[in-house]
């Protein structure tokens, strides 16, 4: 346990330092976060054709609202912490490998619902404004700061969990003799 909390930690210390670089916010997160917008958006336009990209901006094209993803909203902070889990656990590589593929798919997937659900909340709560008054929006902040980002952690967490339930089981290896059914066992 000791093990895995330390390669946790460093981990994490590790790929939250990369993750701030320049040159990975450039050419990493940046694109990648770019990506969210544009597959939201075309998500969206599946049933909804008032919407466009910009970046990393989705925005509606009824009323004045768009959402920026923004750094802590495109997953990767959640991807690291399950990375590191992961990595940090003594599990044949392989399943290493795998748990987070599926990782990544399970916390992009539920993000994904977390940005359109959030552009419509807003794009509803900007609706009901009066023009010319300042417009509250009190859930979209309400699901944006509170709800969101606990259940995307919540995801991670959810999804190391059961990545740690379908681990093989470790073989036993019994050092001692295999006894016969013919000798008595000793007193």
């Amino acid at each position: 346990m000791l093990r895995f909390s330390i390669l946790f930690l460093v981990l994490l210390a590790v790929l939250f330092t990369l993750e701030v670089l320049g040159p990975v916010e450039k050419h990493v997160i940046l694109p990648f976060t770019e990506s969210l917008a544009t597959f939201s958006t075309w998500l969206i336009l599946l049933f909804d054709d008032s919407v466009k990209t910009f970046g990393n901006v989705i925005q509606s094209t009824s009323v004045a609202w768009g959402v920026a993803i923004e750094r802590g909203c495109n997953g990767v902070e959640a991807l690291i912490i399950l990375f590191a889990a992961i990595f940090a656990f003594p599990a044949p590589w392989k399943h290493r490998f795998i748990g987070f593929g599926l990782g990544f798919i399970a916390i992009q997937s539920l993000n994904i619902v977390r940005i359109i659900s959030l552009f419509y909340l807003g794009e509803w709560e900007t609706a009901k404004c009066v023009p010319g008054q300042e417009c509250h929006r009190l859930w979209f902040d309400w699901f944006h700061l509170y709800l969101w980002q606990a259940l995307i952690i919540l995801d991670a967490l959810v999804v190391w969990l059961i990545w740690l339930r379908y681990l093989p089981r470790p073989v036993r290896h019994d050092r001692s003799p295999p006894s016969s059914p013919l000798t008595p066992a000793a007193a």
